[in-house]
Formats: C-alpha cells, sequence, structure tokens
C-alpha cells in the first residue's frame, strides 16, 4: 500500500497549468451575448447611473441648501444680538431709585404668590 506522498512544485505548476486550460475551454464554450441584448444591458446601466448621479445631485443640492438656511439663520441671530446689545448700551442706567422700585415690585410679587 502507497503512503502519502506530498505533491512537489513541478505537481503543483502542472494542476494550476490544468485548470487554467481547464477554466479558458468552459469560458470558450460559453455562447456570446446577442448584441440586441447586450445594448439593452448597457442602456439599462447608463439609466441606473443617470438615477444615481440625479439622487446624488439632489441630496448635495439638499444639504446646500439646509446649510445657507443654518448660515442665514446664524446671521440673523447674531444681528439680533448686535441689536438688542446696541440697545442696552443706548438705554441710560437704571437711577437708584429706579433699581429700589424694580426690587420692591419683585418682593410684592414674591409675597403674593405664596399667599
Amino acid at each position: 500500500m502507497a503512503g502519502y506522498r506530498e505533491p512537489g512544485f513541478q505537481d503543483r505548476v502542472a494542476a494550476a497549468a490544468q485548470a487554467r486550460a481547464k477554466a479558458l475551454a468552459k469560458l470558450k464554450a460559453k455562447p456570446a451575448v446577442d448584441p440586441a441584448e447586450q445594448a439593452e444591458r448597457v442602456a439599462k446601466a447608463r439609466q441606473r447611473e443617470a438615477e444615481r448621479v440625479e439622487k446624488a445631485q439632489a441630496a448635495k443640492a439638499e444639504r446646500e441648501a439646509k446649510l445657507e438656511a443654518r448660515r442665514a439663520e446664524a446671521e440673523a441671530q447674531a444681528q439680533a444680538e448686535a441689536e438688542a446689545e446696541a440697545n442696552e448700551a443706548a438705554k441710560p442706567e437704571k437711577t437708584e431709585a429706579e433699581r429700589k422700585a424694580a426690587r420692591d415690585a419683585r418682593y410684592a410679587a414674591r409675597k403674593a404668590r405664596k399667599k
């Protein structure tokens, strides 16, 4: 009874060549694609690619619109803050009597809520 013999380099090269020849023969035996069918496949692939590009452009436009809206909102908020700051700076400071009156009003309101 013969024991297991590990394949040598020449055996592996021959097996690879045989597998390559078998794959090539299988590929050559495959029938050619009908030109009309091939043209239809290409047209469908181009259509899918055009749809994908269109969706990507729409998504990009939407992202840009959202970004522009955020920028406009931030700019409006900054402008409102600047106006509020300018209004605060334009107001004369309250006198001691006005501050005392406001403090007394807050105190009275707090007392009224507790009752």
